[in-house]
């Protein structure tokens, strides 16, 4: 039986040892994820800044729909990350098959929300007619899919609860893959590439569906098919102590999934806050243009490089900190966070000098706009003065939820989204006249108190006993 290379729990190894052997395919995960999204924006963006804007205008309405169900990840992560701590396998098997079951009952249904409604929602984010049946026509197509991107998120997050991080990046490889590929194929029309080997001119026919926008949401809805189905047959497939069987009882137990929405409602209630203020931040924006629209999409594509290391040692302190405190060892969970917060801070100073530095080149690969570039490279400089803030919150709101501590990163994100985020860009777009370069220092002003927030709690030691508490008073 396969398993897994160190022992998380084993105090006597080096703590950056197992802090980066778990990161590493995390941070490789999201290096190729943003790859994707930068070569994706990028296909789209060489048709236009309309096109650009009516595959990013229904974002944050999705995000809010994602968000529910990746709230219901994180608890079933924490759990299955506490069981495997405490090696009680029994109990990490029937919290993945719960994974399945609120996939079913409750992921697909909002799937369906913004399938029913395409029609609305751009209109409703304030799209303007220029792109306006293009964002209707990308919302349909790759909601029809949505179930499968949420099946891997969520049970991308149940492999990482458990330790495996590497099987997560491998679906990863071939659903960006497919994306990429299925987007040259079927955005552009058919064309000729002409390259000169050796002084040779060679001349490369080229097939195209000519699709445009529609092209690159079939492309994207396809690679997340592929991808969401390939999770699921692994946790059947797989070798793993936590291994599922189609031969298992997949009847609901009523008990674990009062204690998984118990500890989601938290992480689902942070989401919408996140979710229903990126909506209100939007419709703002798309009422200064097009052209903001686009910058905004485009600035915060490029920003998504550093997502990749937040997004790793965030995720890598989840399971860290859960299998700890599974294995009953407070004190190397607090070791595991603050080290992880460590490493995290060093590079991610470097990430902001890097799009300070780069900012220009990066969002010219994306768009080609002048008036997009001078607006996207503005905000872009601004938010690489924040990166070591993002790294502490999210990290440390990553420990949190391992520990089964939801709420208190759904308060920071409820109170700094609502009240400097969105209220502050409200002011500057709405009363005070200004734009988008003013709504993104709202963010970054946000970012800061979140970290300072995240700080203040994961100091309290507080969040140890969480869980614990929790199963007192289910």
């Amino acid at each position: 039986m396969a398993k897994q290379k160190l022992d998380l729990t084993n105090e006597n190894q080096s703590i950056f040892k197992v802090i980066l052997w778990l990161a590493w395919p995390l941070f490789l995960e999201q290096v190729l994820s943003t790859l994707v999204s930068f070569v994706d924006t990028a296909m789209v963006g060489s048709l236009g800044a309309a096109a650009t804007a009516s595959v990013s205008i229904s974002n944050s309405f999705v995000f809010l729909i994602n968000g529910v169900v990746i709230a219901l990840g994180v608890g079933i992560t924490a759990y299955v990350a506490r069981s495997v701590g405490a090696r009680d396998y029994d109990a990490a098997r029937a919290y993945i098959r719960h994974a399945l079951l609120l996939l079913l009952l409750i992921g697909l249904p909002l799937a369906l929300v913004p399938v029913v409604l395409h029609k609305q929602i751009p209109l409703w984010m304030g799209a303007d007619a220029e792109y306006l049946t293009q964002a209707q026509e990308y919302l349909l197509i790759t909601s029809a899919f949505r179930i499968f991107t949420m099946a891997i998120m969520v049970l991308g997050s149940v492999f990482r609860g458990r330790g495996d991080t590497k099987t997560p990046l491998r679906v990863n490889i071939v659903v960006n893959i497919l994306n990429v590929a299925g987007n040259y194929l079927l955005i552009h029309d058919p064309h000729t590439i002409h390259l000169n080997l050796l002084g040779a001119q060679v001349n490369i026919p080229m097939i195209g569906a000519g699709l445009g926008v529609q092209g690159a949401a079939l492309s994207t809805g396809f690679s997340w098919l592929i991808g969401g189905m390939t999770l699921i047959i692994l946790l059947f497939k797989k070798e793993d102590p936590t291994r599922i069987s189609i031969r298992d009882s997949f009847k609901p137990d009523g008990a674990i999934i009062r204690r998984v929405i118990k500890l989601s409602i938290p992480a689902m209630l942070e989401r919408l806050c996140m979710s229903g203020a990126g909506i209100v931040v939007t419709k703002s924006i798309a009422s200064l243009g097009t052209v903001s629209v686009a910058a905004n999409a485009v600035y915060s594509t490029a920003e998504s490089l550093s997502y990749m290391p937040a997004f790793a040692f965030a995720n890598a302190c989840t399971t860290l900190v859960g299998q700890a405190l599974g294995a009953r060892k407070p004190d190397l969970a607090k070791r595991y966070a603050w080290n992880t917060v460590g490493v995290g801070l060093v590079i991610m100073f470097a990430t902001g000098i890097g799009l300070f530095v780069f900012a220009n080149p990066l969002v010219r690969i994306i768009n080609q706009d002048a008036d997009v570039v001078a607006l996207a490279e503005r905000c872009l400089k601004l938010v690489a003065f924040v990166q070591p803030m993002q790294v502490i919150s999210w990290t440390l709101a990553g420990g949190l939820r391992g520990a089964g501590d939801t709420k208190w990163p759904f308060y920071s994100t409820a109170f700094c989204n609502w009240f400097i985020r969105a209220l502050g860009s409200i002011l500057c777009i709405r009363v005070f006249g200004m734009g988008l370069f003013e709504a993104v220092a709202c963010m970054c002003i946000e970012q800061c108190c979140r970290a300072l927030i995240m700080t203040l709690r994961f100091r309290s030691g507080k969040w140890v006993h969480v869980i614990r508490d929790q199963k007192k008073t289910a």
